[in-house]
C-alpha cells in the first residue's frame, strides 16, 4: 500500500441488511479545505460513486479480485456496504453532480450496528470479538475501505479523511476505533522491516491486546531488534499505518495475508483516550478544526 490507498478492511458475506441511520441528516457538512468537502453519503447513488472509485483503486490498481459481475459494472462491493455509513470527499470545483465530485472514501461500521448483525467483519482476520468483550461498556467504530483517487493523494484530503472520522466518532461518542491496515502485496518478508519495527514498538497488550487468527497467523518479528532502524522503518511503511501511529494507535499481534486483495494486513487499534493531546486540539476537541474552513 502506498499513499494512495489508505486501508481497505475485509470482505464477509453477512448477508441481505437494512442501511442503518447516519450521522444526522446525511448530508451535513463534517468538513472543508478550500474546494475539498467532507461528508456522509446520503443517497444510494453517491454510495455507488464511492464504489466506483474503489474499484478504481482496488481493482484496477492494486489488482484484488471481484465477481464478473461487479468487474463488468466497475464496482468494488460486498454486503457489508449495506450496514455502514461512507463518508466521502468530494470536489465542488468538478461541475456535475455530487456522485461526479467524489474524489475519496471511508467506510465506517458502528460498534451496535456490528452487534446487530453479527460482529465486525475484521474478525474473520483478527479476534476483534475478545477484544471487544473485554470493555463491555466501550463503543467500537471499524474503519474500511479507505480510498483516495490519484491526483487527491495529498495532505488536506487525508487531513478531510480524519476530520470526517473524527467529528463522526464524537457524535457517536465512539471510545476506540480499529480497523485493517494493509502492505501491498502476499509476501510479508517482503516489508520484514516495518513490520518488526511495529511489532517490535507497537503492538498492543494487556487489555488491548489482539492476535490474527491462529490459521491466517503471519509471523512479524522478522528481524533482531538491533537490525531494525526506526527512521527507515517508518519510511518504509505505508502512510495511513504511519499516521495511526503518530496518532498514538498500536497494532495487533500477527499479520494476515489477504490473497484476494493482494494484501498483507495488520489490525490497528486506536483508543480515543490514547490519541496525541497534540492532534485533538489540531482537529479540535469538538471536530471544529475543518467545519467550516475556506
Amino acid at each position: 500500500m502506498n499513499v494512495d490507498v489508505l486501508d481497505r478492511g475485509m470482505m464477509l458475506d453477512a448477508g441481505p441488511a437494512t442501511r442503518p441511520s447516519t450521522v444526522s441528516a446525511s448530508r451535513d457538512l463534517l468538513g472543508r479545505i478550500g474546494n475539498l468537502e467532507t461528508r456522509i453519503a446520503g443517497t444510494e447513488r453517491e454510495i455507488d460513486a464511492a464504489q466506483a472509485v474503489r474499484y478504481r483503486v482496488f481493482v484496477e490498481e492494486m489488482k484484488a479480485q471481484v465477481s464478473l459481475e461487479d468487474a463488468r459494472r466497475g464496482r468494488e462491493v460486498d454486503s457489508w456496504d449495506a450496514l455502514c455509513d461512507h463518508l466521502l470527499v468530494l470536489d465542488r470545483s468538478i461541475e456535475g453532480d455530487a456522485e461526479d465530485q467524489i474524489v475519496g472514501t471511508y467506510r465506517l461500521l458502528r460498534h451496535d450496528v456490528a452487534i446487530a448483525h453479527g460482529g465486525f467483519y475484521s474478525g474473520s482476520e483478527f479476534g476483534v470479538n475478545a477484544l471487544v468483550a473485554r470493555h463491555p461498556g466501550k463503543r467500537f467504530m471499524e474503519l474500511g475501505r479507505s480510498c483516495v483517487l490519484p491526483q487527491y493523494r495529498t495532505k488536506r484530503t487525508v487531513e478531510l479523511l480524519w476530520q470526517g472520522c473524527w467529528a463522526y466518532a464524537l457524535h457517536h461518542r465512539i471510545d476506540a476505533m480499529f480497523g485493517c491496515g494493509s502492505f501491498p502485496g502476499t509476501q510479508p518478508e517482503e516489508h520484514a522491516l516495518a513490520l518488526s519495527f511495529l511489532h517490535q514498538n507497537a503492538v498492543a497488550k494487556g487489555e488491548w491486546a489482539v492476535d490474527a487468527l491462529p490459521h491466517l497467523y503471519r509471523e512479524m518479528d522478522l528481524m533482531p531488534s538491533e537490525a531494525v532502524n526506526p527512521r527507515r522503518a517508518l519510511f518504509a511503511m505505508p502512510p495511513l499505518i504511519k499516521g495511526y501511529l503518530r496518532l498514538g494507535a498500536m497494532v495487533g499481534n500477527g499479520a494476515v495475508v489477504d490473497q484476494a486483495f493482494n494484501t498483507t494486513d495488520v489490525l490497528i487499534i486506536l483508543p480515543i483516550a490514547s490519541i496525541s493531546g497534540r492532534y485533538v486540539n489540531y482537529y479540535g476537541a469538538d471536530a471544529g478544526r475543518f467545519a467550516s474552513a475556506s
